[in-house]
Formats: structure tokens, sequence, C-alpha cells
């Protein structure tokens, strides 16, 4: 068996016309456009260039699209002042604190003074209770894109084992609590699991999110078995790889994503569909 690839980077650009269609919409009917804007503390490189294509991408969909670029020597105390100032502009729609902060800032705390309807990376604990109540509010966006890609690849979720390896607050619980949701039998796994292998040998879903490279193996995976891998794992020699080794799961499994091109492309595409969320619900 060869798997069928799971192209996230066909989905997200679908899912960026779709509100770039609902945004041209807005303007034509004289309306504001939802604003985005992205706080980024320092000169990490990787930070960098995500914050630049979040700008950009926003920008391209007809969003206004505004990054905050601070020094990494900005205080805690500058910080929440900055987020207390985009919380009562009626302008900004949706905040993104860019993470890692610099290590003498309270990240908890800071996510914490984010306005919760303008919460767009979903992290706030409000909208972590709302997930976990199954009610409706901000999702976290990386989450949100794998739950996308699934529907995407299986006509229903209904009634199927799923079994999520990571029990990450950014990913691996908000993940299982959508899962459960779509009324799958959820399973979450993680590095002191027994019989790892065997657990995840049982799953018609497995979403892969521990942050070490080609763990997953191919026998681990049930024949037919739907994957989507989270993991980003810069190698030695430059290249990127997953949490799962591809080469050996897509011999076994029906459906996978790649690393690159698989669920990358949706966390920025679904931080687009949050932020439209949020101007949707704070506007009317």
């Amino acid at each position: 068996m060869t798997a069928r690839i799971i192209d996230g980077k066909a989905a997200a650009a679908e899912l960026r016309a779709e509100i770039a269609r609902e945004v041209a919409a807005l303007k034509a009917a004289g309306k504001p456009v939802p604003g985005l804007h992205v706080v980024l503390v320092g000169e990490d490189p990787a930070s960098k260039v995500y914050v630049a294509s979040k700008e950009k991408l926003a920008a391209e969909v007809g969003m206004n699209s505004v990054a905050h670029r601070l020094p990494t020597e900005t205080t805690e105390t500058a910080l929440l002042a900055r987020i207390a100032e985009l919380n009562a502009d009626d302008g900004v729609d949706g905040i993104l604190v860019q993470l890692p902060l610099p290590k003498h800032i309270d990240t908890g705390r800071i996510i914490d003074a984010i306005d919760p309807a303008k919460d767009v990376d979903g992290l706030h604990p409000i909208n972590a209770g709302l997930l976990a109540g199954g009610k409706a509010g901000l999702v976290p966006c990386t989450p949100l894109g794998c739950m996308l890609l699934l529907k995407q690849a299986l006509p229903s979720l209904a009634g199927l084992e799923a079994v999520v390896i990571g029990r990450s607050e950014l990913v691996g619980r908000p993940v299982a609590q959508l899962l459960l949701q779509a009324d799958c039998t959820v399973t979450i796994a993680h590095s002191r699991t027994r019989d790892l292998p065997g657990v995840v040998k049982r799953a018609d879903i497995v979403v892969a999110a521990v942050g070490r490279p080609r763990m997953v193996k191919g026998d681990w995976i049930k024949p037919g078995a739907t994957v989507i891998d989270v993991g980003i794992n810069r190698m030695p020699d430059g290249k990127l790889a997953g949490d799962v080794d591809y080469a050996e799961a897509a011999e076994i499994a029906g459906a996978i994503t790649p690393v690159p091109g698989g669920v990358g492309p949706m966390t920025i595409a679904c931080l687009l569909r949050n932020t439209l969320t949020a101007y949707r619900a704070r506007r009317g």
C-alpha cells in the first residue's frame, strides 16, 4: 500500500482564497476589514521568518496586517502595556504574540493579558476552557489545521479510534479535544506511555506532535490509518523531518501528511481564519 498524500499546501491555498473572498465582500460593502496585529520581541531568526510570512499572507487576503517588532531588551511591563493598547483598539480584531519570548518575560502572564476575544492563537485560559467544555471559542491554529485536513481526508470521523502522541497545551491537548468533539474515541499518548507502538497500532487516526524526528516508525501504523504529522524538525543536513518516519509509514498508511507541505501551511491559514472569526464575533 502507498498512502495518499494529504496536501496541506493546496488546502491552505483554498482556505486563504475563501477568506480573501469574504474580506473583499466586506470591503465592497463599505465595512472595515479585519485587523491582525502580530507582536515580535527580539531577533530569533525563525520567529522573524514566521512573522514576515504571517504579515505577508494576511495582507494578501486583504486584511489590515501590522507587525510590532520590539527589541530583545523590551521589559515585561512595556510588553503588557503594548498588549493593553491593542486590546483597547477597536481596529484590532486579532492579537498574536510570537513565541518563544525572551527568557526575562513570563510567557503565561503575557498570554493571560490578551483579550480572549482577540486571542487568535487560541491560547488564553478562557479559550482553552471553552474548548475543553465543547463550546465555541478561538481554537489554537495548528490543531484546527489538523482537523480541517482530517475532515478533508476522511468521509466521517465519528467512531474512529484516534491516538494523539504528545500532550502539549499548544497541540496535543487541544487536538484531542477537537477529536472528541468529532465523536472519535481518543487516547493521548506520551513519552511515559507503556507499549507506545502497540497503542499507536490500534489507531485509525494518528496525530504525531512530540518534536522527535522520525520517532513513529512504519510498523507502529495500522494498515490504512490516516497519519497527521505535526512535527517540524531541522536535521543535521539542513533538511526538515517530521515526527513520523515518512518513508516507512507511507507504505502502510492510507493517507499521510508530508513534512514540509502538510500541517505547516495550514497553521497560518487557520490564523487568518481565526482573525475573521474574531472579527465576526466582535462586530456581529
